[in-house]
């Protein structure tokens, strides 16, 4: 589903060409619209979506329906020549694929830009961010009752009534929600062995994947339970909301979080098991990340109210675990589905936390900046936090 989102008084002030790819657009409480994907464009797949012809770059954002709050970039903080300058090199290429950069600060949106296949209402494919919106849904759980906190260092299995524990493979009790969302499962499945069963795909619904899982595991033990990403960890972890939640995980997500949160234009795909993605494969607007990074800078409360345990989302963004991807940027560490990280701005480092997609996806909180980033790409777009650490980091904390 799309949705139209209304503007008024926006102007183009300048039209700037230079060594871009395209051409910029700045817009400053004037008139001229942020870019919108068409209702033949929102049909089409993503990688098919047109290339805009021009950047839009807005220090001013404009107020939309919902409750995304707005201000201006330089009178409501930040430096306003460091971020532009910042969106120029996007808009140039330096970045690599770009879709688009938010900033707010202290609960305003002050920075809304949209390169490439970018739209302010066309949801954008956020690949592994989606655990951390997994984290979050199980934190809504607790929050709701259906789970405590001292749950997380129970037996996973001790949440799914419908399995057998006959069939499983020995340790399969030492698998818990805390392991499953630092990446320690320790399961150990032959793949060729599960490409065979997912032919299949009857017994893999609902909870019989995982009982799936435990009767095809290697054993668990002490030593098979260090990090290893992915690893199955994210759909036991939907399974057990599953159980849980009254209904079902789908509409406990859909009525509990999003409904709440007031994103209603988005794309939650299904797992083979029936369940929800938990791990990738969701889609969501730019200004809808912003609010998933809201919960955690504002220690779980939504609009004043405690939507998720304050004490939850300290440990899902605490530095659990280091991760072990040798592709991975050693300061990086690893707590519920999230990521932290410290970053220096001169003699003084932010604690940052960040949801991470690839291909460059990324919700970026750093709590002592009352800062949140949204930025979306596609292909590789990694390279853009040396341009969040350089640019909009030291432009916030002056």
């Amino acid at each position: 589903m799309a949705i139209k989102l209304k503007f008024n008084n926006v102007f183009a002030l300048a039209f700037l060409g230079g060594l871009s790819s395209f051409s910029v657009v700045y817009a400053e409480g004037n008139s001229d619209r942020a870019p919108e994907a068409t209702p033949a464009e929102v049909a089409l797949s993503f990688r098919d979506i047109p290339v805009l012809e021009k950047a839009f770059i807005d220090t001013t954002p404009v107020a939309d329906e919902g409750s995304l709050a707005v201000g201006e970039l330089g009178r409501d903080g930040g430096d306003k020549d460091a971020i532009v300058k910042l969106a120029q090199q996007i808009a140039d290429g330096e970045y690599g694929n770009v879709d688009s950069l938010l900033i707010t600060h202290k609960g305003k949106l002050l920075f809304e830009s949209y390169y490439r296949r970018g739209r302010i209402n066309l949801p954008h494919p956020q690949a592994s961010a989606t655990k951390s919106y997994t984290s979050l849904i199980l934190g809504r759980a607790i929050q709701m009752g259906y789970l405590t906190m001292a749950d997380l260092d129970k037996p996973l299995i001790s949440f799914l009534p419908e399995l057998d524990p006959t069939k499983f493979v020995e340790g399969a009790e030492k698998i818990t929600l805390h392991k499953a969302l630092t990446m320690r499962g320790g399961l150990s499945i032959d793949r060729e062995e599960w490409a065979e069963l997912e032919k299949n795909p009857a017994p893999l619904q609902g909870q019989g994947f995982v009982q799936t899982l435990l009767e095809n595991s290697a054993p668990i033990t002490a030593e098979s339970q260090g990090y290893l990403y992915g690893n199955f960890n994210t759909v036991m972890v939907m399974a057990v909301i599953d159980a849980v939640v009254p209904g079902t995980a789908r509409e406990f997500i859909e009525t509990e979080i999003l409904d709440k949160l007031e994103i209603s234009n988005y794309n939650w795909e299904t797992h083979i098991s029936g369940l929800p993605h938990a791990g990738s494969t969701v889609s969501m607007t730019s200004r809808d990340m912003l609010k998933w990074g809201s919960l955690v800078l504002n220690e779980g409360k939504w609009q004043g109210e405690q939507f998720i345990p304050a004490d939850y989302i300290a440990k899902a963004t605490a530095g659990i675990v280091k991760p072990t991807q040798d592709w991975m940027p050693d300061i990086y560490r690893y707590g519920y589905y999230w990521y932290q990280a410290d970053f220096a701005v001169g003699n003084k480092s932010y604690d940052t936390t960040l949801a991470w997609g690839g291909g460059g996806q990324r919700v970026i909180v750093v709590d002592e900046l009352d800062l949140v980033i949204a930025m979306t790409a596609y292909g590789r777009g990694d390279t853009i936090m040396t341009g969040i650490s350089n640019n909009v980091l030291p432009a916030f904390a002056q």
